[in-house]
């Protein structure tokens, strides 16, 4: 597979929340705004690219039967990077991402593509599929996000600390869309949407 396919492949055909249904607990706790899905998928894109070089740097290094602690050690390490970046410069996200900071420690995405890909392949193609997974989880949670936001705050939320925006929508809230069930919803119907998409372009 070429590059360009490593890295367009988490971003559609691949996508870790929409086809390869991975990840959804962050994806379900923190899709309430916008702001909250961008902060979110940027972690975790950031904890993917960082363990997936070292994996793939050490993948001949690291024993078999080590592997998966291993691993954990990794990306628990950029975890707890971003952790603290997030709490030291934007503890405003960082309050309302919460606990789902440290658990990208235990994110299928990240563990998944370090034994899966990163440590069976190179630096460059490891690279590569991280950010196309990452690109796609992150635009997963934004359009998850701006659904549920619209639709159950009546708002689109671009703010961090003093600085953005947060823009009005002339629409009537609805409740549910911000709960559980609503995200649930959400991510059935763009689940739906994409599927139905991807099969009529099969068949053209």
């Amino acid at each position: 597979m070429s590059s360009i396919k490593e890295f367009t492949k988490g971003i559609i055909k691949e996508n870790p929340t929409f086809i390869l249904m991975l990840g959804l607990c962050p994806t379900l706790a923190v899709s309430v705004t916008v702001i909250n899905g961008i902060g979110m998928g940027i972690a975790t894109m950031f904890v993917l690219l960082g363990s997936n070089i070292i994996v793939s740097l050490l993948r001949k290094v690291i024993p078999d039967k080590i592997r998966i602690p291993s691993y954990i050690v990794i990306i628990a390490t950029f975890v707890t990077i971003v952790d603290y970046t997030l709490n030291a410069y934007v503890p405003s996200l960082h309050k309302e991402l919460g606990i789902f900071i440290p658990l990208i420690v235990v994110n299928c995405i990240i563990l998944g593509r370090a034994e899966a890909f990163a440590n069976k392949n190179s630096l460059f193609r490891s690279v590569m599929d991280a950010l196309g997974m990452g690109l796609g989880f992150t635009f997963s949670l934004i359009f998850i996000a701006l659904v549920r936001e619209v639709l159950g705050s009546g708002t689109i939320t671009l703010k961090l600390q003093d600085f953005g925006w947060i823009w009005k929508v002339p629409i009537k809230p609805m409740a549910i869309m911000v709960l559980p069930p609503g995200a649930f919803i959400t991510i059935g119907i763009l689940m739906g949407i994409l599927n139905s998409v991807m099969k009529k372009n099969e068949n053209c």
